[in-house]
């Protein structure tokens, strides 16, 4: 059981920055893919960004040239930069552990980012 604590979030203006923080309870360099995922009341929850096997990142393309995720092994954490921040941006930010064998997903309690003048 890999448990996940967010955090990092809190109120920005809009073009502003955050940085999202998760440290996982075991090492990542054993788990296959880290991401972040995103959700707003009343809507799905969606991906953010994804970062596989420490190699290959993926971005939604709403946020691709703004946000970027990077794992630091040593620290056994996994972070989400977030630039040029948009009200659009603002929702709960859920950080995402997968493993594939054998297959397991765990997900953190969340962080609220709160982009707003």
């Amino acid at each position: 059981q890999v448990q996940l604590v967010e955090s990092g979030g809190g109120l920005v203006q809009p073009g502003g920055s955050l940085r999202l923080s998760c440290a996982a309870s075991e090492s990542i360099s054993g788990i296959n893919v880290m991401g972040w995922y995103r959700q707003v009341p009343g809507r799905q929850r969606e991906l953010v960004a994804t970062s596989t096997n420490g190699r290959a990142t993926n971005y939604a393309d709403s946020v691709k040239g703004r946000f970027t995720i990077r794992r630091d092994n040593a620290k056994n954490t996994v972070y989400l930069q977030m630039n040029s921040l948009k009200p659009e941006d603002t929702a709960v930010y859920y950080c995402n552990a997968r493993k594939f064998i054998p297959t397991s997903v765990y997900w953190g309690q969340g962080t609220q980012v709160t982009v707003s003048s």
